[in-house]
This record gives C-alpha cells, structure tokens and sequence, in this order.
C-alpha cells in the first residue's frame, strides 16, 4: 500500500518532467528554426549586412531558449517572479562564474557597434587570420585559406589587434626581385616596370614604380610598387612573379642565388 500510494504521490512529478522534456525538445528546435529564419530574412534584404543577421539570429535563438527555460520552471509551479528573486540572490556567485561568458556577450555587442569586420571580409585577429564566416553572440568563427575552421570567443576578438585586409577597396602590392651585381639594375627596372604597365588590372594612380631597395649579399634588389583591386591582390601577385621572371629572362638578366667561392692557396 505504502508503494502504491509512493507510486501515485510521484504520479505528478513524472508528468511534469515529461511535459518539461517536450518543452525542451520542442523550444530548441524552435529556436533553430526562428534563428535560421531570422538570419536569411536579413541576408535576404538589400542592403542588409550579413554580419548583423548572424548576431541577430544569435540574438533570437538565445532569447527563445531563455523563455523555454522559464515556461520549463513553470512547469514545476516555480514562477517568474521566485526566479528573479534567485537570481538577484545568486547574481554574484552567476557574475563570477560566467565572467568569461558575459565578457564575450559583451565584446559581441561591441564588434556588432563598432564593425571592425564583416562576414566575407578576410582579417588576422591576434595572429590568426581567416575569412570571417559568422558572428554569434559569443563567439566570432573564421576559416582559413587551406579551410581550418577557427572559433574565436568575442572577448578574444574584441581584446586583439585586428588587421583588416578587405576594408578598403584597393591594397598596395610590393614585389621584390634580386638581379646579378653584374647586370644593368636601369635596364633591369624599366623591364619591370613595363610589365607592370601591360597588366590591365594594375592600377595608373597611383603610378607604379620600381627602385632598387637593397645591395644584399648575392644580388641587387630592385623593389615594384603598385596598386590594385583588393579582390585581385592575390592573383596579380602571383601572375606578375611569373611574368617578370620570364621577361628578365628573355632579357638575358639573371636572378643570382648565394652561393660560395671557394679559394685556393697558393703551394
């Protein structure tokens, strides 16, 4: 009788938890959905920036999973105004604990002000560097060119020196190339610089120009200096090393490397 009588007195309790599972359940993937719903609305919009979509979707899923958490407590007759009460109580012990964390809210805030970086941009944030995919309420996500994801939390983000390669619109291409002690730097630099001027994606203005920037231990080296698109950084770079190396070539101007002279003595 004792056990039945257990049974049923535990027959609430039991319902109770059920129900707060589907809470549970049901809330979270809820807040997916409204997260993700939120976030492509945003994206969706012209002139909407994907950065403040992806914080802002952060912002909905939290906000709906604190509400779950409190129809939860409901569930088990604990009302809104008991949980305030807690947590006015219990603040300081939450404060220290969750420093971390509420730090990183808030650096998110900040990014989220001050915009230092936007979702598409590439950046190094205290050494690391990547494009930035997503901006959360915590964490600020990155991948790299070879697609390592990174996880940054906002405080570190926030904290850091942050460089920012895709914030103007053009970047300053430097390229150096060392040419033979013996060989005509004059002849060497105008070869150079007219395959700069061939580039259709180099830029007029500012002019390109080439100097010679170093006497180094095996070779002179002249140093090209121009301008171009940001999106075409990387590509030019790679197409100009190419280009010069072929065009000295044809030129019959060699690109020493060190090496040693062996000396010998006399018997």
């Amino acid at each position: 009788m004792d056990v039945m009588n257990q049974m049923g007195a535990m027959g609430p309790l039991i319902i109770n938890v059920v129900k707060a599972l589907i809470v549970l359940i049901g809330g979270w993937i809820l807040a997916g959905v409204m997260g993700r719903l939120v976030r492509n609305k945003i994206n969706a919009a012209p002139h909407m920036d994907p950065t403040l979509g992806s914080f802002i979707a952060s912002l909905v899923k939290w906000g709906t999973l604190t509400i779950v958490f409190v129809a939860v407590l409901g569930i088990f007759g604990i009302q809104a105004t008991s949980i305030v009460a807690i947590l006015g109580a219990a603040s300081l012990a939450v404060g220290l604990a969750l420093q971390g964390t509420l730090s990183d809210l808030a650096a998110g805030v900040m990014l989220i002000v001050f915009r230092p970086f936007r979702v598409g941009q590439y950046v190094d944030i205290g050494g690391t560097a990547g494009t930035v995919v997503d901006l959360s309420l915590f964490t600020t996500e990155l991948v790299t060119p070879d697609n390592v994801q990174i996880i940054l939390p906002n405080g570190k983000a926030w904290g850091s020196i942050i460089s920012n390669f895709s914030h103007h619109p053009t970047r300053r291409l430097d390229l150096t190339f060392g040419i033979d002690y013996a060989d005509d730097a004059e002849k060497a630099k105008q070869i150079i610089l007219d395959v700069a001027r061939a580039e259709p994606r180099v830029h007029d203005d500012p002019a390109p120009w080439v100097r010679v920037t170093n006497l180094g231990d095996s070779s002179v080296d002249l140093t090209a200096r121009l301008w171009c698109d940001n999106a075409e950084y990387w590509d030019l770079k790679f197409t100009l090393i190419q280009k010069v190396k072929e065009a000295l070539d044809a030129a019959g101007i060699s690109i020493p490397y060190p090496h040693q002279v062996e000396i010998q003595k006399r018997a």
